[in-house]
């Protein structure tokens, strides 16, 4: 299968979180999430612009830091114009951002970019709430799929 997120050709990294370890790689993550992201996890901001075939506006700060706890690595940001940054995941060589076809035709640089911290992101309560939401529908995804 062919995926339209960066660096999904080589988003071969395996969860290091034991509790993760359903979730063979981050397309796999994407392949879950797809069916999870939705307005409510958007960014308020954006959210009138949300919509089933740009599932992932507003969703890159919550999804990268949930992708960071399942796969470790850091977060980094592009800075956009209007101040805010769009994060993406590294982790060693791998470089790969779950949300960047929001962007569409546009490239984005992935070289040279700020650390993000999720502590700088969730002090936004509406961010922290979001990412809450994500991740324990994940969870509740999994639980399912594991029959309890």
């Amino acid at each position: 299968m062919e995926y339209r997120f960066y660096g999904w050709e080589s988003a071969d990294v395996k969860p290091t979180n034991a509790d993760y370890g359903a979730i063979r790689d981050p397309r796999e993550l994407y392949d879950i999430l797809s069916g999870i992201w939705c307005s409510q996890t958007c960014a308020p901001r954006m959210r009138d612009r949300w919509s089933e075939d740009n599932r992932t506006l507003g969703q890159c700060s919550i999804t990268a830091f949930l992708a960071q706890d399942i796969f470790g690595g850091k977060v980094y940001g592009i800075l956009r114009d209007g101040g805010n940054y769009h994060c993406y995941n590294v982790i060693g060589d791998c470089v790969f951002d779950l949300t960047s076809e929001q962007f569409g035709d546009e490239k984005l640089c992935y070289d040279d970019n700020p650390e993000q911290f999720r502590e700088v992101h969730f002090a936004k309560p509406e961010k922290k709430e979001r990412y809450e939401y994500l991740r324990d529908q994940l969870n509740k995804y999994l639980s399912e799929k594991r029959g309890h």
